[in-house]
Protein backbone atom coordinates (compact mmCIF):
# COMPACT_ATOMS: atom_id res chain seq x y z
CA UNK A 1 0.00 0.00 0.00
CA UNK A 2 1.57 3.66 -0.77
CA UNK A 3 1.95 5.29 2.48
CA UNK A 4 0.46 8.57 0.92
CA UNK A 5 -2.67 6.65 -0.02
CA UNK A 6 -6.13 8.33 1.27
CA UNK A 7 -8.10 5.29 2.88
CA UNK A 8 -11.62 5.40 1.41
CA UNK A 9 -14.02 2.43 2.44
CA UNK A 10 -16.61 1.24 0.57
CA UNK A 11 -19.04 -0.07 3.90
CA UNK A 12 -21.40 -3.40 2.20
CA UNK A 13 -23.67 -5.99 3.42
CA UNK A 14 -22.85 -9.16 0.77
CA UNK A 15 -26.19 -10.04 2.05
CA UNK A 16 -27.76 -7.56 0.51
CA UNK A 17 -25.75 -6.35 -2.27
CA UNK A 18 -25.71 -9.08 -4.55
CA UNK A 19 -29.76 -9.82 -3.87
CA UNK A 20 -31.59 -9.15 -6.71
CA UNK A 21 -34.53 -10.76 -5.75
CA UNK A 22 -37.54 -8.53 -5.22
CA UNK A 23 -39.61 -10.20 -3.52
CA UNK A 24 -38.87 -8.40 -0.27
CA UNK A 25 -41.86 -9.95 1.99
CA UNK A 26 -41.61 -8.49 5.37
CA UNK A 27 -40.22 -11.36 7.58
CA UNK A 28 -39.19 -13.22 4.51
CA UNK A 29 -37.04 -16.73 4.63
CA UNK A 30 -34.82 -16.88 2.47
CA UNK A 31 -36.28 -19.59 0.09
CA UNK A 32 -38.69 -16.40 -0.42
CA UNK A 33 -36.22 -13.40 -0.56
CA UNK A 34 -33.45 -14.41 -1.29
CA UNK A 35 -29.78 -13.85 -0.20
CA UNK A 36 -26.83 -12.36 -1.92
CA UNK A 37 -23.48 -14.56 -2.21
CA UNK A 38 -19.66 -13.62 -1.95
CA UNK A 39 -19.80 -14.38 -6.08
CA UNK A 40 -21.65 -11.30 -6.48
CA UNK A 41 -18.49 -9.49 -6.15
CA UNK A 42 -17.53 -10.26 -9.65
CA UNK A 43 -14.63 -9.03 -11.31
CA UNK A 44 -16.77 -6.38 -13.22
CA UNK A 45 -18.84 -5.35 -9.70
CA UNK A 46 -15.22 -4.86 -8.36
CA UNK A 47 -13.64 -3.05 -10.74
CA UNK A 48 -16.94 -0.74 -10.80
CA UNK A 49 -16.52 -0.10 -7.49
CA UNK A 50 -12.72 1.17 -7.75
CA UNK A 51 -13.56 3.05 -10.15
CA UNK A 52 -15.57 4.90 -7.69
CA UNK A 53 -12.61 5.83 -6.22
CA UNK A 54 -12.70 3.42 -3.43
CA UNK A 55 -9.52 2.18 -2.21
CA UNK A 56 -10.82 -0.61 0.79
CA UNK A 57 -14.10 -2.88 1.10
CA UNK A 58 -15.22 -4.03 4.03
CA UNK A 59 -17.19 -6.82 4.01
CA UNK A 60 -19.60 -6.78 6.60
CA UNK A 61 -21.50 -9.80 8.14
CA UNK A 62 -18.36 -11.86 6.98
CA UNK A 63 -17.86 -14.21 10.17
CA UNK A 64 -20.62 -17.30 10.33
CA UNK A 65 -23.16 -16.04 12.88
CA UNK A 66 -26.62 -17.32 14.47
CA UNK A 67 -29.52 -17.53 12.00
CA UNK A 68 -33.03 -19.22 11.72
CA UNK A 69 -31.74 -20.38 8.71
CA UNK A 70 -31.22 -24.72 9.09
CA UNK A 71 -28.32 -25.71 7.34
CA UNK A 72 -28.00 -28.69 10.00
CA UNK A 73 -27.82 -31.11 6.87
CA UNK A 74 -24.26 -29.27 6.28
CA UNK A 75 -22.97 -30.01 9.50
CA UNK A 76 -23.72 -26.92 11.20
CA UNK A 77 -25.80 -26.79 14.43
CA UNK A 78 -29.11 -25.02 14.23
CA UNK A 79 -29.86 -22.06 16.68
CA UNK A 80 -32.88 -21.65 19.24
CA UNK A 81 -35.25 -18.94 17.04
CA UNK A 82 -35.72 -16.97 20.14
CA UNK A 83 -32.56 -15.94 20.53
CA UNK A 84 -31.49 -14.68 17.17
CA UNK A 85 -32.79 -11.40 15.96
CA UNK A 86 -34.75 -11.57 12.69
CA UNK A 87 -34.51 -14.49 10.16
CA UNK A 88 -31.05 -13.71 9.14
CA UNK A 89 -29.84 -13.21 12.21
CA UNK A 90 -27.37 -10.27 13.74
CA UNK A 91 -23.69 -10.36 12.06
CA UNK A 92 -22.44 -9.29 15.09
CA UNK A 93 -24.40 -12.78 17.04
CA UNK A 94 -20.80 -15.01 15.86
CA UNK A 95 -21.81 -18.31 15.93
CA UNK A 96 -18.29 -19.91 14.50
CA UNK A 97 -15.22 -17.13 14.92
CA UNK A 98 -13.61 -19.60 12.61
CA UNK A 99 -15.80 -20.15 9.91
CA UNK A 100 -17.90 -17.74 6.84
CA UNK A 101 -21.30 -17.40 7.19
CA UNK A 102 -23.25 -20.26 5.04
CA UNK A 103 -26.11 -17.73 3.63
CA UNK A 104 -23.08 -16.49 1.45
CA UNK A 105 -21.88 -18.85 -0.46
CA UNK A 106 -23.36 -20.85 -3.29
CA UNK A 107 -22.01 -24.12 -2.59
CA UNK A 108 -22.54 -24.22 1.21
CA UNK A 109 -19.90 -27.20 1.77
CA UNK A 110 -17.00 -24.77 -0.65
CA UNK A 111 -18.32 -22.05 1.87
CA UNK A 112 -14.57 -20.91 3.09
CA UNK A 113 -13.12 -21.97 -0.41
CA UNK A 114 -15.48 -19.52 -1.79
CA UNK A 115 -14.63 -16.60 0.40
CA UNK A 116 -10.91 -17.35 -0.35
CA UNK A 117 -11.53 -16.85 -4.11
CA UNK A 118 -13.39 -12.95 -3.18
CA UNK A 119 -9.94 -12.16 -1.50
CA UNK A 120 -8.54 -12.88 -4.40
CA UNK A 121 -10.52 -10.84 -6.75
CA UNK A 122 -10.71 -8.08 -4.47
CA UNK A 123 -6.85 -8.01 -4.37
CA UNK A 124 -7.42 -8.42 -8.51
CA UNK A 125 -9.59 -5.05 -8.82
CA UNK A 126 -6.74 -2.99 -6.77
CA UNK A 127 -8.86 -2.91 -3.75
CA UNK A 128 -7.79 -3.72 0.30
CA UNK A 129 -10.32 -5.87 2.17
CA UNK A 130 -11.74 -5.25 5.39
CA UNK A 131 -13.89 -7.38 7.58
CA UNK A 132 -15.56 -7.44 11.44
CA UNK A 133 -13.80 -9.13 14.03
CA UNK A 134 -16.43 -8.98 17.28
CA UNK A 135 -14.34 -9.47 20.25
CA UNK A 136 -17.02 -8.59 22.69
CA UNK A 137 -19.95 -11.03 22.63
CA UNK A 138 -20.71 -13.96 20.82
CA UNK A 139 -24.07 -15.82 19.87
CA UNK A 140 -25.70 -17.49 22.85
CA UNK A 141 -25.34 -20.91 21.57
CA UNK A 142 -21.83 -20.47 20.26
CA UNK A 143 -20.70 -23.50 18.73
CA UNK A 144 -17.65 -24.01 16.76
CA UNK A 145 -18.13 -26.52 13.59
CA UNK A 146 -14.89 -25.68 12.10
CA UNK A 147 -12.13 -24.78 14.74
CA UNK A 148 -8.54 -26.14 14.34
CA UNK A 149 -7.87 -29.42 15.98
CA UNK A 150 -6.78 -29.14 19.57
CA UNK A 151 -8.92 -25.59 20.19
CA UNK A 152 -11.44 -25.94 22.24
CA UNK A 153 -14.74 -24.27 22.00
CA UNK A 154 -15.08 -20.81 23.95
CA UNK A 155 -16.64 -21.63 26.98
CA UNK A 156 -16.21 -25.42 27.04
CA UNK A 157 -14.08 -25.78 30.60
CA UNK A 158 -15.68 -23.21 32.11
CA UNK A 159 -16.62 -23.22 36.00
CA UNK A 160 -20.13 -22.67 35.35
CA UNK A 161 -20.88 -22.58 39.10
CA UNK A 162 -18.91 -19.20 39.62
CA UNK A 163 -20.36 -15.87 37.97
CA UNK A 164 -16.16 -14.76 37.22
CA UNK A 165 -12.96 -16.72 36.79
CA UNK A 166 -10.04 -15.57 34.81
CA UNK A 167 -9.83 -18.69 32.92
CA UNK A 168 -13.62 -18.56 32.34
CA UNK A 169 -14.26 -17.38 28.83
CA UNK A 170 -18.08 -16.23 29.89
CA UNK A 171 -19.68 -14.74 33.18
CA UNK A 172 -22.49 -16.37 34.84
CA UNK A 173 -25.17 -15.60 36.96
CA UNK A 174 -25.10 -19.09 39.28
CA UNK A 175 -28.38 -20.84 40.23
CA UNK A 176 -30.85 -18.67 37.62
CA UNK A 177 -32.17 -19.85 34.12
CA UNK A 178 -32.22 -17.40 31.02
CA UNK A 179 -35.28 -16.01 30.71
CA UNK A 180 -36.32 -12.78 28.50
CA UNK A 181 -38.85 -10.60 30.07
CA UNK A 182 -40.68 -10.49 26.39
CA UNK A 183 -41.89 -13.23 24.39
CA UNK A 184 -41.68 -12.86 20.59
CA UNK A 185 -41.73 -16.89 20.03
CA UNK A 186 -45.23 -18.21 21.94
CA UNK A 187 -45.44 -21.12 19.46
CA UNK A 188 -42.23 -22.84 19.82
CA UNK A 189 -40.38 -24.55 23.03
CA UNK A 190 -38.70 -22.14 25.45
CA UNK A 191 -35.34 -21.62 25.01
CA UNK A 192 -33.47 -22.73 28.18
CA UNK A 193 -30.12 -21.80 29.31
CA UNK A 194 -28.88 -22.69 32.89
CA UNK A 195 -26.56 -21.00 34.43
CA UNK A 196 -27.53 -17.63 32.61
CA UNK A 197 -24.84 -16.03 30.88
CA UNK A 198 -24.53 -12.28 31.53
CA UNK A 199 -25.96 -10.55 28.44
CA UNK A 200 -23.37 -8.53 25.45
CA UNK A 201 -24.46 -5.21 26.35
CA UNK A 202 -22.86 -5.18 30.12
CA UNK A 203 -25.95 -6.83 31.09
CA UNK A 204 -25.03 -9.18 34.40
CA UNK A 205 -28.55 -10.81 35.44
CA UNK A 206 -30.58 -13.31 33.78
CA UNK A 207 -33.26 -10.95 32.84
CA UNK A 208 -32.30 -9.11 29.44
CA UNK A 209 -35.23 -6.80 27.54
CA UNK A 210 -35.88 -6.52 24.10
CA UNK A 211 -34.09 -3.52 23.81
CA UNK A 212 -30.46 -5.40 25.33
CA UNK A 213 -28.29 -7.44 23.23
CA UNK A 214 -29.65 -10.41 24.42
CA UNK A 215 -28.73 -12.42 21.49
CA UNK A 216 -25.10 -12.77 22.48
CA UNK A 217 -23.30 -13.45 25.31
CA UNK A 218 -20.62 -11.36 26.67
CA UNK A 219 -16.90 -12.65 26.63
CA UNK A 220 -14.72 -12.26 29.49
CA UNK A 221 -11.33 -10.69 29.33
CA UNK A 222 -10.05 -10.83 32.94
CA UNK A 223 -12.36 -7.85 34.49
CA UNK A 224 -14.57 -8.67 37.75
CA UNK A 225 -17.14 -6.31 36.82
CA UNK A 226 -19.32 -7.35 40.10
CA UNK A 227 -16.40 -6.54 42.28
CA UNK A 228 -15.42 -3.11 41.52
CA UNK A 229 -14.09 -3.71 37.51
CA UNK A 230 -11.02 -4.97 38.96
CA UNK A 231 -8.45 -5.89 36.29
CA UNK A 232 -6.69 -9.66 36.72
CA UNK A 233 -4.80 -9.75 33.71
CA UNK A 234 -2.21 -11.46 35.52
CA UNK A 235 -1.72 -14.48 34.29
CA UNK A 236 -3.07 -14.08 30.97
CA UNK A 237 -6.90 -14.55 30.92
CA UNK A 238 -8.14 -17.98 28.43
CA UNK A 239 -9.76 -15.49 26.52
CA UNK A 240 -6.90 -13.35 25.48
CA UNK A 241 -5.05 -15.99 23.77
CA UNK A 242 -8.20 -17.41 21.78
CA UNK A 243 -9.19 -14.26 20.08
CA UNK A 244 -5.54 -13.90 19.23
CA UNK A 245 -5.51 -16.98 17.47
CA UNK A 246 -8.90 -15.76 15.75
CA UNK A 247 -7.08 -12.87 14.63
CA UNK A 248 -4.22 -14.59 13.44
CA UNK A 249 -6.30 -16.82 11.54
CA UNK A 250 -7.78 -14.36 9.49
CA UNK A 251 -4.82 -12.28 8.90
CA UNK A 252 -3.58 -15.76 7.18
CA UNK A 253 -6.04 -15.53 4.63
CA UNK A 254 -4.78 -12.50 3.29
CA UNK A 255 -7.28 -10.12 4.39
CA UNK A 256 -5.82 -5.88 4.83
CA UNK A 257 -7.50 -5.39 7.98
CA UNK A 258 -9.88 -5.77 10.58
CA UNK A 259 -12.90 -3.40 11.73
CA UNK A 260 -13.35 -4.07 15.75
CA UNK A 261 -17.18 -3.97 17.12
CA UNK A 262 -17.08 -1.94 20.09
CA UNK A 263 -13.41 -2.29 20.44
CA UNK A 264 -13.95 0.07 23.87
CA UNK A 265 -15.99 -3.05 25.61
CA UNK A 266 -12.67 -4.79 26.00
CA UNK A 267 -10.10 -3.63 27.93
CA UNK A 268 -7.27 -1.40 26.26
CA UNK A 269 -4.47 -4.09 27.52
CA UNK A 270 -6.33 -6.79 25.86
CA UNK A 271 -5.63 -4.94 22.43
CA UNK A 272 -2.09 -3.77 23.46
CA UNK A 273 -0.71 -7.00 24.32
CA UNK A 274 -2.76 -8.59 20.75
CA UNK A 275 -2.32 -5.76 17.73
CA UNK A 276 1.65 -5.76 17.64
CA UNK A 277 2.03 -9.78 17.72
CA UNK A 278 -0.76 -10.27 14.80
CA UNK A 279 1.55 -6.80 13.04
CA UNK A 280 4.63 -8.76 13.95
CA UNK A 281 3.38 -11.47 11.10
CA UNK A 282 1.55 -9.07 8.87
CA UNK A 283 2.92 -5.66 9.46
CA UNK A 284 0.57 -3.91 6.49
CA UNK A 285 -2.75 -5.18 8.23
CA UNK A 286 -4.94 -2.49 9.58
CA UNK A 287 -7.25 -2.48 12.94
CA UNK A 288 -9.97 0.68 13.17
CA UNK A 289 -12.02 0.55 16.29
CA UNK A 290 -15.97 1.23 16.71
CA UNK A 291 -15.63 3.39 20.17
CA UNK A 292 -17.91 6.07 21.16
CA UNK A 293 -16.11 7.58 24.13
CA UNK A 294 -14.23 10.54 23.35
CA UNK A 295 -12.37 10.78 26.63
CA UNK A 296 -10.45 7.03 25.39
CA UNK A 297 -9.75 7.58 22.06
CA UNK A 298 -6.02 8.71 22.83
CA UNK A 299 -5.88 5.33 25.34
CA UNK A 300 -7.27 3.23 22.38
CA UNK A 301 -4.46 4.59 19.54
CA UNK A 302 -1.42 5.12 21.51
CA UNK A 303 -1.80 2.14 24.06
CA UNK A 304 -4.56 0.19 22.35
CA UNK A 305 -2.18 0.35 18.93
CA UNK A 306 -5.47 0.74 16.74
CA UNK A 307 -4.80 2.54 13.37
CA UNK A 308 -7.96 4.29 13.20
CA UNK A 309 -11.00 4.96 15.43
CA UNK A 310 -14.82 5.90 14.24
CA UNK A 311 -15.66 9.67 14.63
CA UNK A 312 -18.61 9.44 15.57
CA UNK A 313 -19.60 11.36 18.47
CA UNK A 314 -17.81 14.70 17.29
CA UNK A 315 -17.90 14.84 13.18
CA UNK A 316 -20.65 12.52 12.01
CA UNK A 317 -22.79 13.93 15.20
CA UNK A 318 -22.30 17.54 14.08
CA UNK A 319 -22.45 16.91 10.54
CA UNK A 320 -25.67 15.54 11.06
CA UNK A 321 -26.79 18.63 13.25
CA UNK A 322 -25.46 20.95 10.52
CA UNK A 323 -27.28 19.53 7.91
CA UNK A 324 -30.60 19.42 9.78
CA UNK A 325 -30.16 22.78 10.95
CA UNK A 326 -29.23 22.08 14.54
CA UNK A 327 -26.25 23.67 14.75
CA UNK A 328 -23.86 25.95 12.75
CA UNK A 329 -21.52 25.40 9.96
CA UNK A 330 -18.78 27.22 12.68
CA UNK A 331 -19.60 23.74 15.10
CA UNK A 332 -17.49 21.68 12.44
CA UNK A 333 -14.12 23.57 13.54
CA UNK A 334 -14.61 22.02 17.18
CA UNK A 335 -14.85 18.66 15.71
CA UNK A 336 -10.81 19.12 14.62
CA UNK A 337 -9.96 20.54 17.23
CA UNK A 338 -11.24 18.54 19.81
CA UNK A 339 -9.30 15.33 18.25
CA UNK A 340 -5.71 17.75 17.64
CA UNK A 341 -2.70 15.68 17.30
CA UNK A 342 -4.81 12.40 16.46
CA UNK A 343 -7.11 13.89 13.66
CA UNK A 344 -5.03 11.77 10.51
CA UNK A 345 -6.12 8.41 12.43
CA UNK A 346 -10.17 9.12 12.57
CA UNK A 347 -12.57 8.11 10.52
CA UNK A 348 -14.76 9.77 8.49
CA UNK A 349 -18.29 8.71 7.19
CA UNK A 350 -21.70 10.12 7.07
CA UNK A 351 -23.51 6.74 7.40
CA UNK A 352 -23.24 3.20 8.22
CA UNK A 353 -24.98 -0.06 9.39
CA UNK A 354 -25.73 1.60 12.52
CA UNK A 355 -26.96 5.14 11.46
CA UNK A 356 -29.61 6.44 9.34
CA UNK A 357 -29.95 6.92 6.11
CA UNK A 358 -29.60 10.64 4.81
CA UNK A 359 -31.97 9.89 2.72
CA UNK A 360 -34.62 8.60 5.14
CA UNK A 361 -37.73 10.51 6.89
CA UNK A 362 -35.52 10.29 10.03
CA UNK A 363 -32.62 12.38 8.87
CA UNK A 364 -32.62 14.89 5.80
CA UNK A 365 -34.91 12.89 3.51
CA UNK A 366 -33.05 14.39 0.75
CA UNK A 367 -29.56 13.03 -0.90
CA UNK A 368 -28.32 16.08 -1.73
CA UNK A 369 -28.62 18.21 1.61
CA UNK A 370 -25.57 16.47 2.76
CA UNK A 371 -22.90 17.14 0.20
CA UNK A 372 -21.62 19.67 1.34
CA UNK A 373 -20.77 17.37 4.50
CA UNK A 374 -19.68 14.98 2.60
CA UNK A 375 -17.12 17.42 0.50
CA UNK A 376 -16.23 17.97 4.14
CA UNK A 377 -15.77 14.56 5.83
CA UNK A 378 -14.01 13.42 2.20
CA UNK A 379 -11.47 16.60 2.06
CA UNK A 380 -11.14 17.90 5.42
CA UNK A 381 -7.87 15.86 6.31
CA UNK A 382 -5.86 13.07 5.25
CA UNK A 383 -7.62 10.68 7.60
CA UNK A 384 -10.34 7.83 6.15
CA UNK A 385 -13.19 8.05 4.71
CA UNK A 386 -16.73 5.90 4.70
CA UNK A 387 -19.08 5.54 2.21
CA UNK A 388 -22.12 2.59 2.88
CA UNK A 389 -23.33 0.95 0.18
CA UNK A 390 -26.86 2.86 -1.58
CA UNK A 391 -25.12 6.15 -0.61
CA UNK A 392 -23.80 7.22 -3.22
CA UNK A 393 -27.27 6.10 -4.75
CA UNK A 394 -29.64 7.99 -2.08
CA UNK A 395 -31.27 4.86 -0.83
CA UNK A 396 -33.48 5.99 1.90
CA UNK A 397 -33.58 2.82 4.00
CA UNK A 398 -37.22 4.03 4.22
CA UNK A 399 -38.17 -0.47 4.07
CA UNK A 400 -39.91 -1.54 6.86
CA UNK A 401 -38.49 -5.24 6.74
CA UNK A 402 -39.09 -7.48 9.49
CA UNK A 403 -37.07 -7.48 13.21
CA UNK A 404 -35.58 -4.07 11.77
CA UNK A 405 -38.78 -2.59 11.13
CA UNK A 406 -39.15 1.15 10.00
CA UNK A 407 -36.50 2.99 11.03
CA UNK A 408 -34.65 4.51 8.65
CA UNK A 409 -31.92 1.87 8.53
CA UNK A 410 -30.77 -0.62 5.95
CA UNK A 411 -31.59 -4.01 8.10
CA UNK A 412 -28.69 -6.41 9.08
CA UNK A 413 -31.83 -8.93 10.79
CA UNK A 414 -33.48 -9.97 7.37
CA UNK A 415 -33.23 -11.27 4.31
CA UNK A 416 -34.34 -8.34 2.00
CA UNK A 417 -32.93 -6.98 -1.34
CA UNK A 418 -31.85 -3.02 -1.66
CA UNK A 419 -33.80 -1.65 -5.01
CA UNK A 420 -30.85 0.95 -5.46
CA UNK A 421 -28.39 -1.39 -5.17
CA UNK A 422 -30.44 -3.89 -7.27
CA UNK A 423 -30.75 -1.37 -10.10
CA UNK A 424 -27.46 -0.21 -10.39
CA UNK A 425 -26.31 -3.83 -10.26
CA UNK A 426 -28.61 -4.80 -13.31
CA UNK A 427 -27.84 -8.32 -12.63
CA UNK A 428 -24.55 -8.13 -12.90
CA UNK A 429 -24.62 -5.95 -16.08
CA UNK A 430 -23.94 -2.25 -14.00
CA UNK A 431 -24.64 -0.54 -17.10
CA UNK A 432 -26.43 2.26 -14.84
CA UNK A 433 -29.99 1.76 -16.86
CA UNK A 434 -31.66 1.15 -13.87
CA UNK A 435 -30.89 4.07 -12.23
CA UNK A 436 -32.93 7.12 -12.26
CA UNK A 437 -31.20 10.56 -14.03
CA UNK A 438 -30.93 11.62 -10.08
CA UNK A 439 -29.37 8.71 -8.99
CA UNK A 440 -26.74 8.31 -11.94
CA UNK A 441 -25.97 12.16 -11.11
CA UNK A 442 -25.31 11.78 -7.23
CA UNK A 443 -22.94 8.86 -8.11
CA UNK A 444 -21.16 10.64 -10.75
CA UNK A 445 -21.01 13.05 -7.48
CA UNK A 446 -19.52 10.70 -5.42
CA UNK A 447 -17.06 9.21 -7.87
CA UNK A 448 -16.02 12.29 -8.61
CA UNK A 449 -15.34 13.57 -5.21
CA UNK A 450 -14.08 10.15 -3.57
CA UNK A 451 -11.32 10.10 -6.72
CA UNK A 452 -10.09 13.42 -5.41
CA UNK A 453 -9.17 11.78 -2.31
CA UNK A 454 -5.89 10.62 -4.09
CA UNK A 455 -5.03 12.02 -7.06
CA UNK A 456 -4.95 15.79 -5.39
CA UNK A 457 -2.15 15.53 -3.18
CA UNK A 458 -3.35 18.38 -1.56
CA UNK A 459 -6.25 16.07 -0.07
CA UNK A 460 -4.15 13.36 0.32
CA UNK A 461 -1.51 14.54 1.98
CA UNK A 462 -1.76 17.84 2.27
CA UNK A 463 -1.38 20.61 5.24
CA UNK A 464 -4.98 21.85 6.64
CA UNK A 465 -5.90 25.39 8.12
CA UNK A 466 -9.49 26.40 8.72
CA UNK A 467 -10.24 29.50 7.76
CA UNK A 468 -13.64 30.11 9.76
CA UNK A 469 -12.54 32.40 12.64
CA UNK A 470 -11.40 35.27 10.74
CA UNK A 471 -14.94 34.79 8.40
CA UNK A 472 -16.97 35.27 11.50
CA UNK A 473 -16.82 39.37 11.38
CA UNK A 474 -17.44 39.40 7.74
CA UNK A 475 -20.44 40.46 6.90
CA UNK A 476 -20.61 38.74 3.52
CA UNK A 477 -19.74 35.47 5.10
CA UNK A 478 -22.45 33.36 6.63
CA UNK A 479 -20.96 31.42 9.28
CA UNK A 480 -23.94 29.77 10.43
CA UNK A 481 -24.37 27.81 7.13
CA UNK A 482 -21.25 28.01 5.19
CA UNK A 483 -17.74 26.28 6.06
CA UNK A 484 -13.94 27.40 4.48
CA UNK A 485 -10.87 25.92 4.63
CA UNK A 486 -7.21 25.38 2.92
CA UNK A 487 -5.76 22.42 1.81
CA UNK A 488 -1.62 22.84 0.47
CA UNK A 489 0.53 20.24 -0.85
CA UNK A 490 3.96 21.80 -2.89
CA UNK A 491 2.69 23.85 -5.17
CA UNK A 492 -0.17 23.54 -5.19
CA UNK A 493 -3.07 24.75 -3.07
CA UNK A 494 -6.85 23.95 -2.56
CA UNK A 495 -9.33 26.89 -1.34
CA UNK A 496 -12.94 24.29 -0.33
CA UNK A 497 -16.07 26.19 0.70
CA UNK A 498 -19.50 24.60 0.98
CA UNK A 499 -23.14 25.88 1.53
CA UNK A 500 -25.44 24.37 3.55
CA UNK A 501 -28.35 26.39 2.39
CA UNK A 502 -31.47 25.20 0.98
CA UNK A 503 -30.56 28.08 -1.93
CA UNK A 504 -27.63 29.45 -4.34
CA UNK A 505 -25.62 31.60 -2.33
CA UNK A 506 -22.87 34.49 -3.35
CA UNK A 507 -20.15 34.68 -0.53
CA UNK A 508 -17.15 36.41 0.26
CA UNK A 509 -13.83 35.47 1.92
CA UNK A 510 -11.61 37.00 3.68
CA UNK A 511 -8.03 35.58 3.69
CA UNK A 512 -5.71 37.94 5.47
CA UNK A 513 -1.81 38.32 4.39
CA UNK A 514 -0.26 36.21 7.55
CA UNK A 515 -2.00 33.01 6.30
CA UNK A 516 -0.33 33.40 3.04
CA UNK A 517 3.37 34.01 4.67
CA UNK A 518 1.98 31.03 7.55
CA UNK A 519 1.38 28.50 4.35
CA UNK A 520 4.37 29.84 2.90
CA UNK A 521 2.66 31.28 -0.40
CA UNK A 522 3.51 34.37 -2.60
CA UNK A 523 0.31 35.67 -3.62
CA UNK A 524 1.62 36.89 -6.88
CA UNK A 525 2.80 33.55 -7.62
CA UNK A 526 -0.72 32.12 -7.39
CA UNK A 527 -2.45 31.31 -10.62
CA UNK A 528 -5.76 31.31 -11.79
CA UNK A 529 -8.50 28.76 -10.23
CA UNK A 530 -10.34 26.03 -11.02
CA UNK A 531 -13.41 24.45 -9.60
CA UNK A 532 -12.08 20.58 -9.42
CA UNK A 533 -16.28 19.69 -8.78
CA UNK A 534 -17.37 21.54 -12.16
CA UNK A 535 -14.22 22.64 -14.51
CA UNK A 536 -15.47 26.32 -13.75
CA UNK A 537 -12.55 28.87 -13.45
CA UNK A 538 -12.86 30.69 -10.63
CA UNK A 539 -13.83 34.66 -11.04
CA UNK A 540 -11.61 35.71 -8.44
CA UNK A 541 -8.18 35.69 -7.67
CA UNK A 542 -7.10 34.47 -4.12
CA UNK A 543 -5.25 37.69 -2.71
CA UNK A 544 -5.02 39.16 0.63
CA UNK A 545 -5.83 42.65 -0.75
CA UNK A 546 -9.15 41.74 -1.51
CA UNK A 547 -11.81 39.18 -0.53
CA UNK A 548 -12.14 36.22 -2.95
CA UNK A 549 -15.48 36.27 -3.88
CA UNK A 550 -17.63 33.35 -5.27
CA UNK A 551 -21.23 31.74 -5.83
CA UNK A 552 -22.27 28.33 -4.15
CA UNK A 553 -25.26 26.19 -5.69
CA UNK A 554 -27.99 24.75 -3.07
CA UNK A 555 -26.44 22.46 -0.49
CA UNK A 556 -23.08 22.44 -3.32
CA UNK A 557 -19.81 23.23 -2.43
CA UNK A 558 -16.22 24.18 -4.64
CA UNK A 559 -13.07 22.61 -4.59
CA UNK A 560 -11.13 25.27 -5.97
CA UNK A 561 -7.50 24.29 -6.81
CA UNK A 562 -4.66 27.00 -7.73
CA UNK A 563 -0.94 26.51 -8.71
CA UNK A 564 1.83 28.23 -7.97
CA UNK A 565 3.68 29.62 -10.38
CA UNK A 566 7.35 28.83 -10.40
Amino acid sequence: MNKTEKIVIYQVLPRLFGNDNSTNEINGLIEKNGCGKFSAFSNIALKEIRKMGFTHIWYTGVIEHATKTDYSDCGISKDHPAVVKGNAGSPYAIKDYYDVDPDLAENVEQRMTEFEKLVERTHAANLKMIIDFVPNHVARQYHSDSNPKGVKNIGENDNIHTSFDTGNNFYYIPGQEFSLDFDLHSHIPKYKEFPAKATGNDKFDAHPGIHDWYETVKLNYGIDYLSGGQKLFNPIPDTWYKMLDILLLWSSKNIDGFRCDMAEMVPVEFWSWAIPQVKAKYPKIIFIAEIYNPLEYRNYLWNGKFDYLYDKIGLYDTLRAVICGEKPASAITTCWQSVEGIQHQMLNFLENHDEQRISSDFFAKNPWKAIPAMIIAASMNVNPVMVYFGQELGESGMDREGFSGLDGRTTIFDYWSVESIRNWRNEGKYDNKGLTKEQKSLRKFYAKLLNLCNSEKAIREGLFYDLMYINYENPEFNSEKQYVYFRKADDEILLIVVNFEDKDVETSINIPSFIFGFLQILPEKIGEGIDLLTKEKAHSKLNPENLFRTSIKANGGRIYKFKLRI
